[in-house]
């Protein structure tokens, strides 16, 4: 596409939204992108250490990674201490609310305080410990609402900085008197050093990530501590704080497991490949290829936003980032060409969180994936495919016809760009992209393959540079990575890594109290229990004898999961969502003899589902923002045209031969069939058009085969298939007789 061709697009665009104006944006509904506007010495700090830590992370993936655990201390070292300095508190002035939830904090880390006061030898260090902590118990309060003034950042949030720096820094300092000469025998300091950072950890998690995982974190150092007195399968036998904190502080159960670990091998370096990788050009590019793609069928500006935050939700790890930076585009063509505003932005939502279930990065949950089984990332890779495809194919099925239904046209020939003036001008841009990939193929670590993706990014990304000295004025000179914006570059991928490493370490919370108190294992069995009673009345109650009690257990299991992993994703990013949910409710699963690794597909494609689902459907309510729509709806709209996303796990489950599990032919061609057609019958039922409108009784029908559809039952099959294509020719063949 010439320059030319990208000032028509974005003429056509409207332009909507400024650069400042999607900033805004992003922070407003992405927690994890909410940085501080900050200035002078302090803006030069915060870029020189998060610089610092880029190229930590850059120098170790080339050139090999520390030990385990120090390799994990030196991450949360920098990540604890910039958490302060980067994000503000959420509000200038305290509300209610937060005052609500900082006392109910502060009087738990005051509990924990005192509780370890009687652990510990009755010293005068032991004495300035634990005042010092109540103090800054008390400073985790609002007071002082109005905060600092513009540019600088209040005392509390230099020594919050400082002690989350600190206790990692600890670890690495006294690395071998803790893990070699005293391994199991922790001094008073370090039970010190661990109530420190239970502390500041939880209060990292509140400031980037709202109080909802912290009070999970929190809840499950309370679970482990009164163990006693909980009801039924829940109880054990209860742990003393000390020895909580060991656990969680000293080794790899806690915060520096494996959460902590997969953020500092994998994770970091995907974000600043994909912050590099944009500001190359790539995303521009991806919306080109897009329009080349999609933009000339019906509805074609609809079909664009699928397909391009499909690219770009491939190198994006935020789900609303990606919605609002491809929305800002989109949204406007599409509301320009006919598209309601809450069918535009429920489009842009349900496509974008999509980036995350499609090969070949599919975001942060999928190196926690590799690392929890233990499973190739090249057979990850392969295993999505399936899975991502069905979604992309219902969100498209349902645009389709929803432009037919509206007789929309596609794209002017004017406004698609022409193939071979898009690769001419962008064609370095794959080269970074396509080696990276064929790394993680080729069984590479991922962390080397990352390495290899940044140098090509920012090597390549000098093509233009030489292109135009060669004559060549086509290619944008804007996207060059010079040593400015490489630096800004470098800051940004820290930036964004922050969030994820704070809610990692929480996460680290519960890991830990799992392994100690077998907390997965209760929660397996009560959902058995109850998922076998419910089956049990069921067959009761079926007096052909055709139901089974295990294939009906096994329904109502994956319900209870499906439901556990929406309302724990509310609000909370899909990577902390997934590791708390495998290692909880996946383990459930497994009793109904279902594949491991089809479980931890499960949890994980419904725990992305919880971005688009209300009353908490953040990219929902972004791309709403854009749209001008009611969020609400907007948000039903977009859970709607994630049905593909909420159906085919069901589907793998019934069948794993569609991720290759226990592969057999045979089913996965009948799974891959009736999954197709499930979806069409259910696209065209939610739309209500199929070649004309459809009368309510055909959309019942529709919709009652397509759930039928997904089972693994033959005569199910057999029966849904038969209504479906039935109606579909009825629809067809009236459409036809009213044409006439």
């Amino acid at each position: 596409m010439s320059q030319q061709h990208g000032k028509t697009v974005q003429a056509d665009a409207e332009q909507a939204l400024s650069p400042d104006e999607i900033e805004a944006m992003i922070k407003e509904f992405d927690s994890e992108s909410n940085f501080r506007d900050i200035a002078g010495p302090i803006a030069v700090l915060v870029t020189v250490t998060s610089v610092v830590l880029s190229l930590f992370h850059l120098y170790t993936a080339g050139f090999g990674l520390l030990n385990e655990v120090m390799h994990r201390t030196v991450h949360l070292a920098f990540v604890m201490g910039l958490v302060f300095l980067v994000f503000p508190r959420k509000r200038a002035a305290p509300t209610p609310a937060m005052w609500r939830t900082s006392i109910v904090f502060a009087a738990f880390y005051l509990f924990l305080i005192f509780d370890l006061f009687d652990q510990l030898p009755p010293t005068p260090s032991t004495y300035i410990f634990s005042a010092g902590m109540v103090a800054l118990a008390a400073l985790t309060l609002p007071i002082n609402g109005k905060g600092a003034k513009p540019g600088r950042i209040a005392l509390r949030d230099w020594l919050f900085a400082a002690l989350g720096a600190g206790f990692s820094a600890y670890l690495a300092v006294f690395f071998k008197d803790i893990f070699i000469v005293n391994v199991g025998d922790p001094r008073p300091q370090e039970y010190m050093m661990g109530l420190i950072a239970i502390v500041m950890t939880l209060e990292a998690t509140r400031r980037t990530m709202g109080p909802t995982l912290a009070y999970i974190g929190a809840f499950c150092i309370l679970y482990a501590m009164f163990g006693p007195y909980m009801p039924g399968i829940l109880a054990h036998r209860g742990y003393g704080i000390d020895r909580i904190i060991n656990h969680l502080f000293v080794g790899t159960e806690g915060i520096y497991g494996v959460a902590v670990g997969v953020v500092a091998t994998y994770v970091f370096h995907f974000v600043l490949f994909g912050i590099l990788a944009q500001m190359s050009g790539l995303g521009q590019l991806f919306i080109d290829l897009a329009t080349i793609i999609a933009g000339r069928h019906s509805g074609g500006s609809a079909k664009v936003s699928v397909v391009s935050s499909g690219f770009f939700g491939m190198i994006s790890g935020s789900p609303i980032a990606n919605t609002v930076t491809t929305g800002a585009f989109t949204i406007p063509l599409m509301k320009k060409m006919g598209f309601s505003g809450r069918f535009a932005g429920a489009v842009e939502a349900s496509a974008s969180c999509g980036g995350q279930v499609t090969p070949p990065i599919m975001g942060a949950s999928a190196f926690v994936m590799t690392e929890m089984l233990g499973v190739p990332y090249n057979e990850i890779i392969l295993i999505a495919i399936i899975p991502a495809a069905f979604h992309y194919l219902a969100i498209l099925l349902m645009v389709h016809l929803e432009s037919k239904r509206l007789g929309l046209a596609g794209m002017s020939a004017d406004k698609i760009p022409q193939m071979a003036q898009v690769l001419k001008r962008s064609w370095h841009l794959l080269v970074p992209l396509g080696v990276m990939v064929a790394l993680l193929l080729m069984q590479y670590t991922p962390f080397l393959a990352a390495f290899w993706g940044i140098l090509l990014t920012i090597g390549f990304s000098y093509i233009p540079l030489v292109a135009h000295k060669m004559g060549n004025r086509d290619m944008d000179l804007d996207t060059v990575l010079t040593p400015k914006r490489l630096v800004i570059g470098f800051e940004d991928g820290a930036k964004f890594a922050l969030a994820i490493g704070a809610a990692c370490a929480c996460v680290g919370f519960l890991l830990g109290v799992t392994t100690l108190t077998g907390l997965g294992f209760k929660f397996s069995a009560a959902v058995v229990q109850l998922a076998y009673d419910l089956a049990a009345f069921v067959t009761a109650l079926d007096f052909t004898g055709l139901l089974s009690e295990k294939s009906i257990a096994l329904f109502f299991g994956l319900f209870f999961v499906a439901i556990a992993c929406i309302l724990m994703g509310a609000g909370i990013p899909t990577t902390p969502t997934y590791i708390i949910l495998a290692s909880i409710a996946a383990p459930a699963l497994t009793e109904f003899d279902v594949p491991l690794i089809a479980t931890h597909f499960f949890v994980f494609y419904f725990g992305v589902l919880a971005d688009v689902t209300p009353p908490v459907a953040l990219a929902a309510y972004a791309a709403a923002g854009l749209s001008r729509a009611d969020p609400m709806r907007t948000g039903t709209t977009a859970f709607r045209l994630s049905m593909g996303k909420a159906l085919v796990p069901f589907m793998f489950i019934y069948a794993p031969s569609l991720l290759f599990v226990d592969f057999s032919p045979l089913e996965f061609v009948l799974a891959l069939t009736s999954g197709i057609l499930a979806i069409l019958a259910l696209s065209a039922a939610y739309i209500g058009f199929w070649k004309r409108e459809l009368v309510l009784f055909e959309k019942v029908l529709l919709t009652m085969a397509g759930l039928v559809l997904i089972s693994n039952n033959l005569i199910a099959i057999a029966v849904g298939s038969v209504v479906v294509l039935g109606i579909l020719a009825r629809a067809k063949a009236s459409s036809r007789t009213e044409a006439a």
